[in-house]
C-alpha cells in the first residue's frame, strides 16, 4: 500500500507554494460533469492505508508542494491536530464553555423558525414536480409564498453568518472587461446584482466552505445541487425544496446522472429568461480548496451556453481559517464556532455573455471565465482535482497521529 500511494503522490503535478496566511466538503455542494452529467462530491471515508509515520520534514514539504492547494496554513495545522501555543489553548477552552453552546442554541433556534415559516408557506401546496426523476421543490410557488420563503431565507441566513462571527461582510463589485481595456472596482451592498449583460442563468463561484451557502442564500437565495438524501433531512430537507434544490442519487447510473444534467440546463434557461424564475448557483471545481487556489472547472455548468455571473470568496483569517480543506467537519465547526471574528471577502464580478466560439465550445467557456476570476480574485491556477484531494487526505491519514 504504501508503494501504491507513492507511486500515486509521484504522478500528481507539482504545485507552486503555498502564499503566506496573512493574505489570506455542506454543498449541499454538487458540481456537474465535464459530460454533463452530474457528479456528487465523493463524500466516503477518507483512505487509511497503511504508511509509517517515520516521514522526514523534507518529505513533508514535497508532498505540501505537490497538494498544495488543500495545504492548511493557520496555527491549528494540518487537520486541525497542529501544536497550539498555551494561548490559543487557553482562548480555545474559553469559547467551548461560553461561546460554543451559545451560537448552537442561537443557530437552532433561527434554523427552527425558518423551518416553520417554510412550513406554513407551504401547507396545502403539492411541490412543483419535473423532470423524469421527478424532483421536487417549492420554489417555484408564487405570491406572498414565495415572497415570505425567499425574503425571510435571505435574512435569516444572514443571521446565521452573524451568529458564526461573519459580523461584517465586505463586498465589492468589479467590473471586467476586455483585456487592455481600464477596470474598476467599487463598493455595493448585497442587494445589487450585476446584471448589465442580462441576466445571468447562474451564479459561478469558487469553492472554499460550506460556509459558502449561506452567504449565496443570503444574497440572492439560488438553487444548489444536492444529494438526493439532503431532501429526507429533519429540517434542512423541507429548507432545500424551497431553495429548489436539484438532488442527485449518488449512486445513480449514467442515465439518470444525464437526467439531472438536462434537468440543471433547463433551470439555468429558465433563470436567464424568467426573472421570476430561481437562479442556480454552481461550484464548477467540484469541491472545496484552501482558499488561495481554483481548481479546473467542469464545463457542465456551461452546457446552457446562458451567460453567467462569476462570484469570488475570500476568508482572511488570523488564527483558524474556516476553509474546508484537509479538516474533518466536526473539528471544523467546533474551531470555527470557537473563533470570536470570522471574516469574508466577496468580489462579484459583472455578468459573463460567452461569445459564439465560447457557446459552441463549453471548455473553452469554462477556462475562460476561470481564468477570470483569477486573475481578479488574486487566485492561483492549479491543476489538480478530487482525485488528488483524496490522495493528500489518504497521506494526512498516515502521516498524522490522532490528536
Amino acid at each position: 500500500m504504501e508503494r501504491e500511494l507513492k507511486d500515486l503522490i509521484s504522478k500528481t503535478p507539482t504545485q507552486p507554494s503555498v502564499p503566506p496566511p496573512s493574505e489570506p466538503e455542506c454543498q449541499l455542494p454538487t458540481s456537474i460533469s465535464a459530460d454533463g452529467g452530474a457528479s456528487v462530491e465523493d463524500d466516503r471515508p477518507l483512505l487509511k492505508p497503511d504508511v509509517p509515520a517515520a516521514i522526514t520534514p523534507s518529505e513533508i514539504r514535497e508532498l505540501e508542494k505537490k497538494f498544495a492547494a488543500y495545504v492548511r496554513n493557520d496555527v491549528y495545522g494540518s487537520m486541525g491536530c497542529g501544536e497550539l501555543p498555551l494561548r490559543e489553548k487557553i482562548l480555545l477552552g474559553i469559547a467551548l464553555l461560553t461561546l460554543v453552546p451559545m451560537r448552537v442554541v442561537l443557530a437552532l433556534t433561527v434554523l427552527m423558525v425558518y423551518y416553520l415559516i417554510c412550513l406554513i408557506c407551504t401547507a396545502l401546496k403539492a411541490p412543483n414536480r419535473d423532470g423524469v426523476d421527478e424532483q421536487e421543490d417549492y420554489a417555484h410557488l408564487g405570491g406572498w409564498r414565495r415572497a415570505v420563503i425567499v425574503g425571510s431565507g435571505r435574512f435569516f441566513s444572514r443571521v446565521l453568518l452573524f451568529v458564526f462571527g461573519f459580523y461584517r461582510i465586505s463586498e465589492t463589485l468589479r467590473s471586467s472587461i476586455s483585456p487592455g481595456e481600464e477596470k474598476s472596482s467599487t463598493e455595493i451592498s448585497g442587494e445589487e446584482q450585476p446584471e448589465e449583460n442580462g441576466r445571468p442563468g447562474a451564479i459561478i463561484s469558487n469553492h472554499v466552505s460550506y460556509i459558502d451557502i449561506l452567504y449565496h442564500m443570503s444574497s440572492s437565495f439560488p438553487s444548489f445541487v444536492a444529494k438526493r438524501s439532503v431532501a429526507e433531512l429533519p429540517l434542512v430537507g423541507l429548507i432545500s425544496k424551497c431553495l429548489g434544490c436539484i438532488y442527485v442519487q449518488r449512486e445513480s447510473k449514467s442515465s439518470d446522472f444525464k437526467g439531472v444534467s438536462g434537468d440543471v440546463n433547463e433551470r439555468v434557461q429558465e433563470a436567464h429568461q424568467n426573472k421570476d424564475a430561481p437562479i442556480m448557483m454552481l461550484f464548477p471545481e467540484g469541491t472545496t480548496t484552501n482558499g488561495d487556489y481554483l481548481l479546473p472547472f467542469k464545463t457542465g455548468a456551461f452546457l446552457s451556453k446562458a451567460p453567467v455571473l462569476p462570484v469570488i470568496l475570500r476568508y482572511p483569517y488570523k488564527r483558524f481559517s474556516p476553509a474546508w480543506d484537509s479538516i474533518s467537519g466536526v473539528r471544523h465547526v467546533i474551531f470555527l464556532l470557537c473563533q470570536f471574528i470570522n471574516y469574508m471577502e466577496v468580489t462579484r464580478l459583472s455578468v459573463y455573455s460567452p461569445s459564439q466560439q465560447e457557446k459552441d465550445d463549453p471548455k473553452l467557456y469554462a477556462n475562460n471565465v476561470r481564468r477570470l476570476m483569477a486573475s481578479e480574485g488574486n487566485l492561483i491556477l492549479s491543476d489538480i482535482g478530487l482525485a488528488e484531494k483524496r490522495i493528500y487526505h489518504a497521506a494526512l491519514n498516515g502521516l498524522i497521529s490522532p490528536c
